[in-house]
């Protein structure tokens, strides 16, 4: 195998390890100039589309949020994201290393997190410069709308 091919493999299983499954539908938001187009790219090609942005009118599968401590408040933004996921799907979180412009405190994470009625089932390395969580919606909350 080829050096290339083990790196498209390695970005593959990256993206199925944080949950993406072939025909999902992903919704991207926050997307900018600074995000890891390799980890996109790694989405796409396991879920056999390209993501959907912000625009997107239907619930999606799953979310990317793309989020920089300046970007405005992470609470929001995560309670803005669970209105376009559906009932049961996961967000994932991503923030910008420590040390890295926009870096978001853990604890901050956590706490904006449990705000917005998501739990916290994964924390990941994504990227040179990104980190991941993976947050679950409840399955019941939106029923009780």
């Amino acid at each position: 195998m080829s050096a290339t091919a083990d790196h498209a493999e390695e970005r593959t299983s990256l993206a199925a390890r944080l949950g993406f499954q072939p025909e999902q539908v992903v919704q991207e938001i926050g997307f900018d100039d600074d995000v890891d187009q390799e980890l996109r790219e790694a989405i796409e090609e396991v879920i056999g589309s390209e993501l959907v942005d912000e625009e997107y009118d239907d619930v999606a599968d799953a979310v990317v949020l793309w989020f920089r401590d300046d970007d405005g408040d992470l609470t929001d933004a995560l309670v803005d994201a669970t209105t376009y996921v559906e009932e049961g799907g996961a967000i994932l979180l991503l923030t910008p290393k420590t040390g890295r412009d926009g870096y978001v405190e853990a604890s901050d994470i956590a706490e904006a997190a449990t705000t917005a009625g998501l739990s916290q089932t994964k924390s990941i390395s994504v990227g040179k410069d990104w980190s991941g969580s993976r947050l679950a919606t409840p399955k019941a909350a939106k029923s009780k709308r």
